[in-house]
């Protein structure tokens, strides 16, 4: 760093704290502070702190640089600033019709949400300035922040969701599109909200009371708006308000909705969509797979030459159905069950072995028949077996038939769409529908790696509401930010090669070769250490925002920011944004 004076024309000259970097083979300079309004003798004491020179007795210069503070700043920066690039501040704020400073909360909650996710009270303190522990407040310009701001603005951001929702939709969908829509559920700490319920548990956590939320995306997994239901509430019963979203607050006359199996149901197709208007894409579910199997529209000839073909059958009039078989799922499928068949037996002959003991033997009907349930109720493999129970014996066999039945489908799956041939083929059909593991990796970051939507510690439902929409904004950030820094994480950035990569759409899924050599070397094409998204945010809140000041003059104090590294400035590089706010 060095200070220096440039001549102004008319004016007094201006007085700039700058200093040089390297930009490949150039020398760059780029000002960090305006001194202009410093007397002339503190700007000369600073001249001579930087040149370190000393004073005429020999001790060092009495107007020392000191520094005061020093912040987290580099993951705040990206975050906030990809928040800023995407327009978000604008849309929460509608262009200043909106509170600022609820705005601007609501903005500081989303981006803590990603730097560092915590309660509220947690958050808080981060965003005050006495207590923060990263320079997001200073960037946002508040002061004194406490978690009754936050819990009055979640309340003021739940109701700006239907507008907030509506501006994603202008900008991400549009009439003739295709949405992908799933559903998860997580666990609920506490018992005094009443949307906690018990409920089928995704995260086997059985016992534990929990809510549902279900999230609406782009096709290529972008989130547009989510919506939380009771925790025991069916996957299909969620369908028909997101249908009326799309319809009538989004306005979107032609959509074509996927989702999967237990979602799309023959029910809701004839109770919902087909009355809307709208296209789906789903698949059917094994019952309905064995029914074609059995009366002769699915042969398994069809795969003898390829994997996928399209049949017709008189019970989906006016729809298509795409048959496709996976050789690598079909030999999973096959290992699954032989293990569990091998289980389930393992736990049979034990019981049989208690019945049959000499000594204190398992007696009873009931007895014995519990003891069977519980191994039935572990494995769900009991429907192949044919288990008689007497007073004293049990007996079990293997019903290999119908297990060879079974096998015979492993591997295949039957999708439904009411889409005509010519707005989408077979290979575009299964593309749409695998692109709904889009969702899943959005509830996976939500739910764990990324956001810790969980635990959720708020009793009332709407603050629930408002806590599940203010983590899909902020995964709406990070799928922004991961898209444009996907060359420095373990994600394929290579998607065309990937695609070239895979001998057919109902194959599995192959990583680019550049994505591989990622994965092998832990190092980009340009030798830089390959990161997760967190472990990025993290080498990232290591460039810093230091407030200076000189030891005889504390009122003048100026921030400087230290030289970012070389994966630093390539992620900001990348996400096309200054590392400075």
């Amino acid at each position: 760093m060095y200070v220096e004076r440039v001549p102004n024309r008319n004016s007094p000259p201006a007085v700039l704290l700058r200093e040089s970097y390297r930009d490949g083979d150039k020398v760059k300079k780029r000002t960090l502070a305006n001194l202009s309004d410093w007397p002339t003798a503190k700007v000369e004491a600073l001249r001579r702190v930087l040149r370190g020179e000393l004073d005429g007795d020999g001790a060092p210069p009495r107007q020392g640089l000191r520094l005061l503070r020093s912040l987290p700043h580099g993951h705040v920066a990206a975050a906030l600033g990809m928040a800023r690039k995407l327009g978000l501040d604008r849309v929460l704020a509608q262009d200043g019709r909106q509170p600022a400073r609820l705005a601007d909360l609501c903005l500081g909650m989303i981006a803590a949400r990603l730097v560092d996710p915590g309660s509220k009270l947690a958050t808080a303190r981060q965003l005050d300035q006495a207590t923060a522990t990263s320079s997001l407040g200073l960037a946002l310009g508040l002061d004194a922040v406490d978690e009754q701001d936050l819990y009055g603005a979640l309340d003021w951001l739940l109701a700006q969701q239907p507008r907030i929702e509506r501006a994603l939709a202008r900008r991400h969908l549009e009439d003739g599109t295709l949405v992908l829509y799933d559903v998860t559920s997580t666990w609920f700490e506490g018992r005094t909200c009443p949307l906690a319920r018990l409920g089928y548990s995704r995260d086997g956590k059985p016992g534990k009371l929990q809510i549902l939320f279900g999230l609406l995306c782009t096709a290529e997994g972008c989130p547009v708006a989510v919506e939380v239901f009771e925790g025991n509430v069916g996957d299909p019963a969620t369908l028909k308000s997101q249908i009326g979203k799309l319809k009538h607050r989004f306005k979107l006359d032609r959509v074509v909705l996927v989702g999967d199996r237990g979602m799309i149901t023959a029910a809701r197709i004839e109770e919902a969509l087909r009355p809307a208007g709208l296209d789906w894409i789903t698949a059917l579910r094994a019952p309905a797979i064995r029914g074609l199997a059995e009366a002769g529209p699915l042969q398994l000839s069809l795969f003898d030459q390829r994997d996928m073909a399209e049949i017709a059958s008189p019970d989906y009039p006016g729809e298509r159905l795409v048959a496709c078989r996976n050789p690598q799922l079909a030999a999973e499928r096959a290992r699954k069950r032989a293990e569990l068949l091998d289980a389930t037996e393992r736990q049979l002959a034990r019981v049989q072995a208690q019945v049959r003991s000499a000594r204190r033997p398992l007696r009873g009907k009931d007895r014995i028949g519990l003891a069977v349930g519980a191994v039935a109720d572990r494995y769900k493999m009991a429907k192949h077996f044919a288990i008689a129970i007497a007073e004293d014996d049990l007996t079990y066999a293997r019903k290999q038939d119908q297990i060879d039945a079974e096998a015979a489908l492993d591997g295949i799956y039957v999708l439904r769409t009411s889409l005509a041939p010519q707005a989408l083929d077979a290979a575009a059909t299964v593309a749409a529908y695998k692109g709904l593991a889009g969702v899943e990796r959005a509830f996976r970051s939500c739910k764990t790696v990324d956001l810790e939507v969980r635990p959720i510690h708020h009793r009332l439902a709407e603050r629930v509401r408002a806590h599940v929409f203010l983590c899909m904004l902020a995964y709406y950030v990070e799928w922004h930010m991961r898209r444009a820094l996907a060359p420095i994480l373990f994600d394929d950035h290579d998607k065309p090669a990937a695609a070239a990569e895979r001998a057919s759409i109902v194959a599995p899924a192959r990583r680019s070769p550049a994505a591989r050599r990622k994965a092998a070397t832990k190092r980009t094409e340009d030798g830089l250490p390959v990161h997760s998204f967190r472990s990025l945010l993290a080498e990232l809140a290591t460039l810093t925002r230091n407030t200076m000041d000189m030891a005889d003059q504390p009122d003048a104090s100026f921030v400087l920011y230290p030289e970012p590294t070389q994966v630093q400035a390539r992620a900001f590089a990348l996400l096309g944004l200054p590392h400075r706010l």
